[in-house]
């Protein structure tokens, strides 16, 4: 039948979509992680992904939307970065026989953007999830903004840009647990970044 992939947002209810909501309503088991079902108390029946057990569940999420509807909780949206890569290479290898919905969703990236007022055209965008690391400097070294989605924490990533060749004395900001009560966004020095403490909830802009 019918597999939602459903992006709900960089955290906060408040970025939930009404057509999230509404797939997610409609499902009979939803699969995310704990933070993303605690945003969804009442649905019929929640399953944890982990990233120890993440590529067995998605499996499952898959083989139980051939006979149902099932939800798969992405946060952020899940094109970048998120679930849908995954499984749609579990649907074309298992040869599934899937209808999948992708729900957009508002990524932390896309609100990083916002509180710095980037446009979208202005700035490069790149993750660390499953990219090589070492290409991303040369993208940074190009004279835009790069809006950066790590994957470790602030201060890692700033130390390993510094010792890659990217100037310490760069401007940069962290956007730290976006959208929740104790969101932050500091600006300062890339070399500054590489010793200060920030949530590994945040997204990092070298200017």
């Amino acid at each position: 039948m019918v597999l939602y992939i459903v992006g709900i947002g960089p955290g906060s209810s408040d970025y939930i979509t009404p057509a999230a909501a509404t797939a997610v309503g409609n499902s009979e088991t939803v699969f995310g992680s704990k933070r993303a079902l605690e945003l969804f108390p009442d649905v019929n029946e929640a399953v944890v992904l982990g990233a120890g057990d993440m590529d067995e569940k998605l499996e499952m999420a898959a083989d139980l939307a051939v006979s149902g509807k099932v939800s798969v909780l992405s946060t952020g949206d899940p094109g970048f970065s998120g679930v849908l890569k995954p499984i749609k290479r579990i649907i074309s290898e298992k040869k599934l026989d899937v209808e999948v919905q992708v729900i957009p969703g508002v990524s932390s990236v896309q609100l990083c953007a916002a509180r710095l007022l980037i446009p979208w055209d202005e700035a490069d965008i790149v993750t660390f999830h499953g990219r090589s690391e070492e290409n991303i400097v040369d993208i940074i070294d190009n004279g835009r903004p790069t809006i950066i989605l790590p994957s470790r924490t602030p201060s890692e990533t700033a130390r390993f840009l510094i010792e890659n060749g990217v100037d310490p004395e760069r401007c940069a900001a962290v956007c730290e647990r976006l959208s929740y009560p104790d969101e932050r966004v500091v600006k300062l020095k890339l070399r500054e970044v590489a010793v200060s403490e920030f949530s590994y909830m945040s997204v990092i802009v070298v200017f």
